[in-house]
């Protein structure tokens, strides 16, 4: 299973190129994207969203929260900050999900790098 963050999905629905997209693209035909909360929240928070978009968004699998997982990411931000690192909000709560279920993130977002460096967040 890979998780696929907003900025992948929207590249795919809007028929960008790239490497990303084209995996994306296997990836679903496979069947093994799930989405985090949150990811799928962004997504559907688009009021012009295309039916067959929203479609293909409710047909994958979502993330679960478990026990913790506020507590849990709130660390994780908190982790770093003291390493001099700002964080959005959301993109804190994607990458808990995805450490939490031991799943790697398809993103067009270098900014989880700096998950990746301090809490071994897998990236594709």
């Amino acid at each position: 299973m890979v998780c696929a963050d907003t900025n992948c999905i929207i590249a795919y629905l809007a028929g960008d190129s790239g490497a990303d997209v084209e995996f994306l693209d296997k990836l679903l035909e496979r069947k093994v994207v799930a989405l985090p909360p949150v990811v799928v929240s962004e997504l559907l928070s688009d009021p012009c969203l295309p039916d067959e978009a929203e479609k293909l968004i409710r047909s994958l699998p979502e993330l679960t929260l478990g026990d913790g997982y506020w507590r849990r990411a709130g660390k994780l931000r908190a982790q770093l900050a003291q390493r001099g690192f700002a964080a959005r909000l959301a993109d804190t709560l994607i990458a808990q999900s995805c450490l939490d279920h031991k799943t790697p993130l398809l993103t067009r977002d270098k900014g989880f790098r700096r998950f990746s460096k301090i809490a071994g967040l897998k990236l594709v």
